[in-house]
């Protein structure tokens, strides 16, 4: 079994083919997968597609790149969206992104805040997009875990191996992505080669990213068996052996999924 920890049905082209994107994962051995919000309008299309997809549960949060036009956001919002459905099992994505800037850096950091504030709340995973900031991310996540606990996940991780052990002291899970598989990124691959195993989860993030053979293609969460398929040997385990640890680790963090 494999859980697709973070994708985007919402998103086209999987939007319009939502049931045969859906069937052909679980035939691939996809039993869940997490399709993630990243702006307030289109929350209605999740709720939509996990009350019809048994295999599809959902989250609700605002995207770095949308802080700016969410500033009436407030973690009171985000944990009343939350309640909607006992199949938001997370927040997120939130977080912040230095490299384009599309929010400013204070609405980013805002947003960051309350996001974090709503899962301490009502003790839900926070689904965390970092890049380009790493010093801030640790220096909020750190601070914010001296407050209070805080379950973590930082989804498509591309940082260095000194940021992924930093997040991994401070009990983050952390997801690897179809980037990993890319000829490019031999560091990133030595990163997760050497993370503790019972700490990866795994993603798509589709329809961005598609893994090797399949770089360049519209993503979609059936593919995520060639990063599974990297990892594990990467690793020197079986194929078997690490979608079984993957969901498991998905299962501590997020609960059992019924």
């Amino acid at each position: 079994m494999i859980i697709d920890s973070h994708c985007h049905l919402t998103y086209e082209p999987m939007f319009s083919s939502l049931d045969e994107t859906i069937k052909k994962a679980n035939n691939e051995g996809v039993k869940y997968l997490l399709t993630i919000s990243t702006e307030d309008k289109s929350f209605r299309n999740i709720l939509d597609i996990i009350e019809k997809h048994d295999s599809v549960y959902g989250t609700y949060g605002i995207h770095p790149h949308e802080a700016k036009k969410h500033r009436e956001i407030k973690s009171n919002h985000i944990i009343k969206n939350i309640m909607k459905s006992k199949k938001i099992i997370g927040i997120g994505e939130s977080g912040l992104d230095f490299y384009y800037n599309h929010s400013e850096k204070k609405d980013q950091i805002s947003s960051f805040l309350e996001h974090i504030d709503a899962a301490q709340k009502i003790n839900l995973p926070l689904i965390v997009h970092t890049r380009s900031a790493e010093i801030d991310t640790l220096k909020i996540l750190k601070e914010s875990i001296q407050k209070n606990n805080l379950k973590i996940l930082i989804h498509c991780f591309t940082g260095t191996k000194q940021f992924a052990f930093k997040l991994l002291d401070i009990g983050a899970y952390i997801s690897a992505s179809g980037v990993v598989t890319f000829k490019k990124s031999k560091e990133l691959a030595e990163t997760f080669k050497e993370m503790p195993l019972d700490r990866i989860l795994v993603e798509t993030d589709s329809p961005y990213l598609a893994p090797e053979p399949l770089r360049g293609k519209p993503n979609e969460p059936s593919y995520i068996t060639h990063t599974v398929k990297f990892l594990s040997n990467l690793k020197n385990i079986s194929y078997e052996k690490f979608s079984e640890t993957t969901t498991k680790n998905f299962f501590k963090l997020f609960g059992k999924l019924n």
